[in-house]
C-alpha cells in the first residue's frame, strides 16, 4: 500500500502547488475537497489544510470534519487551515489591523519546533491573509512571528499538529520546501521513495490485474500524456493495446507523418487515420470558439468510433487523463465552469459501452515527462509542448477555411523549427502561432498589399494554470518574422504576444 499525504482543499489558488511540492519531495499525495475527502486509512502518513479565498468569519466560510485527524495524525495548517484550527479548536481569529501580503520575514521563536528543523530565522516567507490569529486555540504554543503579527506559526502541545500563516509552498517562501520535507519526512515519517521507476512497476503491475487478457483501444495524439500512457499500457497488455492516430487536417505541418513513424519505432500497435476533410466539413460557417471546439471533439468522436468497431472484442478506452484534470472535475466548488470542451474526463457519448482506464490520472505535467524518460520514450517526444485537442483549429480564428489553415501551418512550421535551430524551443513552455481575423495595409516591392496578420506567442509555465511571455531575442523575433512575410503568401505583418496568464489565457480561443 502505498503511503500518503491527504491534503484537504479549501478552495486556495495554491493547493496544487502544496502537491506538486511534495511529489518533488518523492512523497505521494492526493488532493480532496474539504466536504468529499476520505476517511484515512493506514497508508495516510499525515495531512494538510490549505488555505482559502474565503475569511473563516464569513458565515459561508468551508468547515470540515477533522474528528478523525487532528490529535490522531499529523496535521499541518496552511493559512486558512492555522485560523480554521483556531477557531474551531478554542482561539480566536479577527480581521488583521496590519494585513500582510506579500512578503514578510520570519522569526522562530522556539528552535526545538521540527518542523522548522535547519530553517533560519530571518528568512522570507509569503503571506496572502486580511484576518489574523488573535488567541491560539487550547494546548497551542507560538512557534514564529513576523514584524506585524505574533502568531505566524504555532502547534498544539500532545498532538502533532502544527499551524503556519504563510504559504510554504510558494516559490516565494525561501525555505517552504525545508519546511515540507520537514512535516512529510520527520514527522509524518514518509520515506520519500515514490519516484518515476516505483509509479512505474506499481502501475503496470495494477494495469496487469484491472485489464486481463481484455483489449484496449487508445486514442493517441502525438503529445506526452497519451504517449506516455500507451508506452505503459503496452508493458502491461502488449498486443492486446490498439492505438489510434487520427489526422484531424489540424496538426501542425508534418506532423501526421513523424510522429506516426515516432510510434511504429516504438512497438506500438498504431492505426493512423486521415480525416482531415471530415474535420473540415464539419467547421463549415463556424466562427464561435466554443462552437468549434465541441464540432471537432464530436467529429473526432465519431471517427474514434468508427474506427473502434474494426477492432473485435474492445472492452476498455485509455485515457491520458493527468491529475490536475481529475482535480478540476471534483473541484471545491463542483466542475468548474471554465473546463472547455475535448476535455479528457468524462469525454464519452453513452453510446459507446467502454470501461475507461487511466493510467496517468495520479500524476501532475512535469511527473509525466519524468515518468516518459524513465520509460525511455526518446526526449523529441516527451520535450514536444503542450498541443491543444483541437489543434490549429482554435488557432485560427474566427471562420476557418482550408486557405487559412495553409498559410497558418507554413507560418507555424518557420517559427517552431526556428526555435529548435536557435536552442530556444526547450526554454519555451508552449509556443504558439496564431493566424488573426486582421488584414492590414502592406507594401511588397512597389506593390501595395492587403494581407493576414500573424500573431507569435511563447510562454513560461509549469502546469499552464499561470504563465508568463517568454522574452524572446529582438535579433530572434526580426528573422522569424522576416522569414514568415517572405516565405508564406498571404501575410504582411507579424506580431508578438506579450500577455501574461491572468489575465490572458494562453490560447486566444
Amino acid at each position: 500500500m502505498t503511503e500518503k499525504i491527504l491534503i484537504i482543499d479549501f478552495g486556495s489558488q495554491f493547493t496544487q502547488l502544496i502537491g506538486r511540492r511534495l511529489r518533488e519531495l518523492n512523497v505521494y499525495c492526493e488532493i480532496y475537497p474539504y466536504n468529499k475527502f476520505p476517511k484515512p486509512d493506514e497508508s495516510v502518513k499525515g495531512v494538510i489544510l490549505s488555505g482559502s479565498p474565503f475569511s473563516v468569519r464569513d458565515s459561508n466560510a468551508p468547515t470540515a470534519d477533522l474528528g478523525e485527524i487532528k490529535g490522531k495524525m499529523p496535521l499541518l495548517a496552511v493559512c486558512y487551515g492555522a485560523q480554521y484550527i483556531a477557531k474551531h479548536y478554542g482561539g480566536e481569529v479577527n480581521a488583521s489591523v496590519a494585513r500582510e501580503y506579500g512578503r514578510a520575514i520570519l522569526k522562530i521563536d522556539d528552535r526545538s519546533c521540527p518542523l522548522f528543523k535547519g530553517v533560519d530565522s530571518g528568512s522570507q516567507v509569503w503571506m496572502s491573509h486580511g484576518d489574523t490569529i488573535t488567541s491560539l486555540p487550547d494546548r497551542a504554543v507560538p512557534v514564529a512571528s513576523t514584524e506585524d503579527i505574533s502568531n505566524a506559526a504555532y502547534r498544539v502541545e500532545g498532538e502533532r499538529t502544527y499551524a503556519v500563516q504563510f504559504h510554504p509552498e510558494v516559490y516565494h517562501t525561501e525555505r517552504g520546501l525545508d519546511i515540507l520535507r520537514n512535516f512529510a519526512m520527520e514527522i509524518c515519517g514518509c520515506s520519500g521513495s515514490w519516484t518515476p521507476s516505483s509509479f512505474i512497476e506499481t502501475t503496470v503491475k495494477e494495469l496487469k490485474d484491472q485489464l486481463g487478457d481484455e483489449r484496449v483501444i487508445l486514442g493517441l495524439s502525438g503529445g506526452v500524456d497519451s504517449t506516455v500512457a500507451a508506452v505503459l499500457l503496452n508493458r502491461a497488455i502488449g498486443e492486446n493495446l490498439y492505438c489510434i492516430f487520427v489526422d484531424n487536417g489540424l496538426l501542425r505541418k508534418e506532423e501526421f507523418e513523424s510522429v506516426l513513424d515516432s510510434y511504429e519505432h516504438m512497438g506500438l500497435n498504431v492505426i493512423g487515420v486521415r480525416a482531415g476533410e471530415r474535420f473540415m466539413d464539419s467547421l463549415s460557417g463556424i466562427s464561435d470558439p466554443e462552437l468549434k471546439r465541441k464540432a471537432i471533439g464530436k467529429t473526432f468522436i465519431d471517427v474514434f468510433d468508427t474506427e473502434s468497431h474494426k477492432i473485435e472484442n474492445v472492452t476498455w478506452l485509455a485515457q491520458g487523463t493527468i491529475y490536475p484534470d481529475v482535480i478540476e472535475s471534483v473541484s471545491v466548488n463542483g466542475p468548474s465552469a471554465t473546463i472547455k470542451s475535448h476535455h479528457n474526463v468524462g469525454g464519452l457519448p453513452d453510446y459507446m459501452k467502454l470501461k475507461i482506464v487511466e493510467p496517468l490520472k495520479t500524476l501532475f505535467k512535469d511527473e509525466v515527462r519524468r515518468v516518459g524518460r524513465e520509460l525511455g520514450i526518446s526526449d523529441s517526444l516527451i520535450s514536444r509542448h503542450p498541443f491543444p485537442g483541437p489543434g490549429l483549429g482554435i488557432r485560427v480564428l474566427g471562420e476557418i477555411n482550408q486557405e487559412k489553415l495553409n498559410i497558418l501551418k507554413e507560418a507555424d512550421y518557420i517559427f517552431i523549427n526556428s526555435l529548435k535551430e536557435s536552442g530556444l524551443y526547450n526554454k519555451v513552455w508552449q509556443a504558439a502561432t496564431i493566424l488573426l481575423p486582421v488584414k492590414s495595409v502592406g507594401v511588397m516591392g512597389d506593390e501595395r498589399t492587403y494581407e493576414y496578420t500573424i500573431a507569435l506567442r511563447a510562454v513560461t509555465s509549469t502546469d499552464g494554470m499561470t504563465a508568463d511571455w517568454v522574452h524572446l531575442p529582438y535579433e530572434f523575433l526580426a528573422k522569424v518574422s522576416n522569414d514568415i512575410i517572405n516565405k508564406v503568401r498571404g501575410v504582411n505583418r507579424v506580431v508578438y504576444d506579450i500577455s501574461s496568464k491572468p489575465p490572458a489565457t494562453i490560447e486566444w480561443e
